[in-house]
């Protein structure tokens, strides 16, 4: 019995490995070095971040996700020292944090606004060699950004754009797109698209 279930867990762990198609190696969880392209989502609200950093991490989270470019259902979210979304290890070494994201797991964005005490250029430092652009389960951030303005931190890592292509002729069900195909489809199985 112990037996069966050894290979059993060790043949989920084997499909949990290769769940998502990709190989692993160290440099899958370093950060880009380069710096970030102009225009990006990541930029854009870096941009909004330095006019504010003045602000609590909860006023400045809450009016960097009004930013146009943010196009999921937000939600931010107080955080304390520890393992955070995101990292590879405890983060520690700031007075205030909060967290924003979509409220939806699968799309790659994570961010933070930190009020550190302390050694600002320690932390940022900390925090991008902990940052770990696969932290989502099958998906991948495309950029990371980390920057202060006195001792508030602003940290995110996001795809580059939101931007879907547009689907041509489809109707919206359920938040769905449904292309004319998969209309013909969906009657096949005796569904009504209206």
């Amino acid at each position: 019995m112990k037996k069966t279930i050894a290979i059993i867990l060790a043949a989920l762990m084997l499909l949990s490995m290769a769940a998502c198609g990709t190989t692993s190696n160290t440099n899958d969880t370093q950060p880009a070095t380069t710096a970030p392209a102009a225009n990006t989502v990541g930029t854009k609200l870096l941009a909004d971040f330095k006019t504010m950093a003045d602000k609590t991490p909860q006023e400045i989270a809450d009016t960097l996700l009004t930013n146009p470019e943010i196009q999921f259902m937000p939600m931010v979210m107080p955080v304390e020292e520890g393992f955070l979304n995101g990292f590879n290890e405890e983060i520690k070494g700031f007075k205030e944090g909060v967290m924003f994201g979509p409220a939806i797991g699968t799309i790659p964005f994570v961010g933070y606004i930190f009020t550190v005490e302390g050694d600002v250029d320690a932390f940022t430092k900390t925090l991008e060699d902990n940052a770990n652009l696969r932290w989502n389960i099958c998906t991948e951030a495309e950029e990371m950004i980390c920057e202060a303005v006195g001792n508030t931190v602003f940290f995110v890592m996001c795809p580059t754009t939101f931007e879907e292509a547009p689907v041509d002729g489809g109707a919206d069900v359920g938040g769905m797109e449904i292309t004319p195909d998969d209309g013909a489809i969906a009657a096949e199985d005796g569904i009504t698209l209206e």
